[in-house]
């Protein structure tokens, strides 16, 4: 086992102070800004395998087998494209990823932001030789509501630590926070537990650009915690497209895991009969499609 060597001031610290990891509950050998030890730091699931080109979701393994069009998306991408370019995520939606964002949004974790923001800038740096050299950086906005009641929302802490940490691995970047440039019209119920079909019902209509004018033929750097369905991500990309961006593209700290294809491809079906009054639906449908991502990879947003 590796000695972990500590300053005197740490020591007498930890003596006079202990503290302990807030995800592991291990003892911390040394002052932290935010009380989450290397171990756990260390276990960070990082995405990885063959994903979408487009949303970053796995990719289903027989599409290059059947010789289909488009064999580097993902079937939703296929069926029905976003209105974004590209999506990218850090790692995945789970262990120690899943609780230390929790520990941010739920327990007032606030240090754990800078080095979680740190890790969305390497999510971010995905996009450094696609992306525009100038973009507006845009963070899911939360609903006044929710965000008294929170105090902050963690996609602006997020992308305001990776966006300092971008100015010295990518000086050349240009970046510009617009924080107030996407608005929640309305309070949305949580996402968590809720089908893709009811994802994107939720956040239909939720949200508005404040000033066209500001978005006009800018490039926009969305920015969230998880990436689930990308029902969220679908909608904001589409009100800023709408509003006249010239492009849009996503980047999150995380992305939950599909681990099922059953009933997607029905599921998808019903993205091209959706009309202004409601979605046609099939109730076996949806009792599949809550099976495609893992319980444990459900997110609020």
């Amino acid at each position: 086992m590796a000695r972990v060597l500590r300053s005197p001031v740490d020591a007498l610290s930890c003596a006079l102070l202990p503290s302990f990891c807030n995800l592991c509950g291990s003892p911390l050998p040394q002052l932290s800004f935010a009380p989450i030890c290397n171990a756990c730091w260390s276990e960070f699931p990082i995405q990885s395998g063959p994903a979408c080109a487009r949303c970053g979701d796995t990719l289903d393994a027989p599409a290059h087998a059947a010789g289909l069009e488009d064999a580097d998306l993902c079937r939703r991408c296929r069926m029905v494209p976003p209105a974004f370019v590209r999506a990218v995520a850090f790692g995945l939606y789970q262990g120690r990823m899943k609780a230390a964002i929790h520990a941010l949004k739920y327990d007032g974790l606030h240090p754990a932001a800078r080095t979680l923001g740190k890790m969305l800038a390497l999510s971010i740096a995905q996009l450094a030789d696609e992306a525009p050299a100038e973009m507006l950086v845009v963070p899911i906005p939360l609903h006044r509501s929710k965000h008294a009641e929170r105090g902050f929302n963690q996609a602006r802490a997020l992308a305001e630590y990776a966006l300092e940490s971008l100015r010295r691995s990518h000086p050349e970047w240009r970046l510009t926070l617009a924080g107030s440039t996407l608005m929640r019209l309305r309070a949305t119920a949580t996402q968590a537990g809720l089908t893709m079909r009811q994802r994107r019902l939720n956040v239909r209509g939720a949200f508005s650009v404040s000033d066209r004018t500001l978005v006009d033929s800018k490039h926009i750097l969305v920015i969230d915690d998880i990436y689930t369905t990308g029902s969220t991500a679908r909608a904001a990309a589409e009100v800023l497209m709408r509003a006249g961006a010239a492009s849009v593209w996503v980047a999150t700290l995380a992305r939950a895991r599909r681990v099922s294809d059953i009933g997607y491809a029905a599921q998808l079906n019903t993205e091209d009969s959706e009309t202004d009054g409601g979605f046609s639906s099939i109730a076996t449908t949806e009792l599949q499609q809550e099976r495609n991502y893992s319980s444990q990879d459900q997110p609020s947003f």
